[in-house]
């Protein structure tokens, strides 16, 4: 089964909020024949319509091949957070790498943030962008580690811009009791994916790259002088390959399938909001908790609740995806237990051991970053200005992400699902019992 249609319609967006809400672009038309480009991308996402535009810039001809639609992976479903630092945290970043190469990777993920805020306002792309991401401590414990956290980051990096909270501040921010403080980055924001991806593919075309749609690559072929990319209509020839593909690469490049896994993850938009039934009632900031099966929420500029939980493993989506959300959100606001859910889409992403991305060379000016492990409007966007200056020279930044040691899944890809439903069970426990 392949997962860019197991829960899909081909060539069509899923029924989402952010699809009903985002002005669509005109169908690009599929790879018919032969085209040439300096460099093909596989994939319309953040990183694939990043890398473009960065190229684009440099005077490239670019090529982007889509299996769907631009935007139709997890780039245009996700929760919407541009999150502060990277993945994984500074404190198991400086133990992994060391203090230097975790002070980049700090540095690098401001960048990301800076680039993605950058990018909208140089284009002029209305996605809704709205500063402040909450991390929330869902027992006391957890709650103190998150402000010792913010205490951490202020010492190391004089991250000034993260504000520390107490229970009662947190609670101020978030009405509900199921949190115990944290902290809040006012670096962060959130945003309408789907309408920033689709601005950011504007952007890249108007920069003269070609994008063709519902263009499924079949095969890379490495010659001895080109690299040919294959749809079942059409051939792209080129000197370079980016695979931009996350947790829709299939068996295209073994070597990425082999370290990441793609993971099913499911959203809720609620009807509009009374005033009475408010969750964020000031600050209109993101919130992301501490579960390991993470829970994350934000208000629509339409007064409605956006609320992510719930995790699966195989191909399918659940045949009811409003009731598996609706369960976490009703045990964080009881209040909205009844609430009427107008829209429940799940997508794929693609994640990692270490939950840190995996940049990688395949092979011969092969380019490839991806498992951003639910933080990638940030890291995506970043990634493609990274690739593009790596294929123009300059890849000490892509090289520094591909520093990060980045494992096998064991058992290869037919063990890798049911090895990370169990681990995930354990994982469960732990978020329930609070240990």
């Amino acid at each position: 089964m392949n997962l860019l249609y197991a829960n899909d319609r081909f060539g069509e967006y899923p029924n989402s909020w952010y699809a009903a809400t985002a002005r669509p672009m005109p169908l690009c038309p599929a790879l018919v024949g032969s085209e040439d480009a300096d460099v093909c991308i596989i994939g319309a996402g953040f990183t694939g319509i990043s890398t473009a535009l960065h190229l684009a810039e440099l005077g490239y001809s670019v090529t982007i091949l889509d299996a769907q639609r631009i935007g139709f992976g997890a780039s245009g479903r996700n929760g919407g957070q541009l999150g502060m630092g990277q993945r994984m945290d500074q404190a198991d970043l400086i133990d992994l790498m060391g203090d230097d190469v975790a002070r980049l990777l700090w540095s690098m993920a401001l960048d990301a943030q800076t680039l993605v805020k950058s990018l909208i306002n140089k284009f002029k792309i209305d996605c809704d962008l709205t500063p402040g991401v909450a991390t929330l401590g869902h027992t006391l414990r957890l709650g103190d580690q998150m402000r010792d956290y913010a205490d951490f980051l202020h010492q190391t990096y004089d991250a000034t811009h993260v504000q520390s909270l107490s229970v009662s501040e947190g609670r101020t921010l978030c009405n509900t009791d199921a949190y115990h403080g944290g902290f809040v980055d006012w670096n962060s924001a959130h945003l309408h994916p789907l309408k920033y991806v689709l601005g950011l593919a504007n952007a890249a075309q108007q920069l003269g790259v070609q994008i063709f749609e519902k263009s499924p690559v079949t095969q890379v072929i490495h010659g001895p002088n080109k690299i040919y990319i294959m749809t079942d209509q059409g051939t792209v020839s080129c000197d370079h390959v980016v695979f931009a593909c996350n947790g829709y690469l299939g068996d295209l490049e073994p070597s990425l399938a082999a370290r990441i896994m793609p993971i099913n993850n499911f959203i809720v938009a609620t009807e509009p909001l009374s005033k009475d039934q408010d969750v964020i009632p000031n600050d209109n900031i993101a919130v992301a908790d501490s579960k390991f099966v993470v829970n994350y929420f934000r208000k629509s500029p339409d007064n409605r609740l956006l609320f992510g939980g719930g995790e699966n493993y195989g191909y399918q989506f659940p045949s009811d995806i409003a009731a598996i959300v609706r369960k976490p959100m009703s045990e964080i606001f009881p209040h909205l237990r009844d609430v009427r859910i107008d829209y429940a889409w799940g997508g794929t992403l693609g994640i990692t051991i270490q939950r840190m991305p995996y940049f990688a060379r395949p092979k011969k000016n092969s380019w490839a970053a991806t498992g951003y492990s639910g933080h990638g409007v940030g890291t995506a966007t970043h990634a493609g200005h990274l690739i593009a200056q790596a294929i123009h020279g300059d890849s000490a930044g892509f090289d520094a992400m591909a520093s990060v040691p980045n494992q096998r899944f064991p058992g290869g890809t037919l063990l890798r699902s049911p090895l990370l439903a169990l681990a995930m069970t354990w994982y469960r426990l732990r978020d329930r019992f609070g240990f």
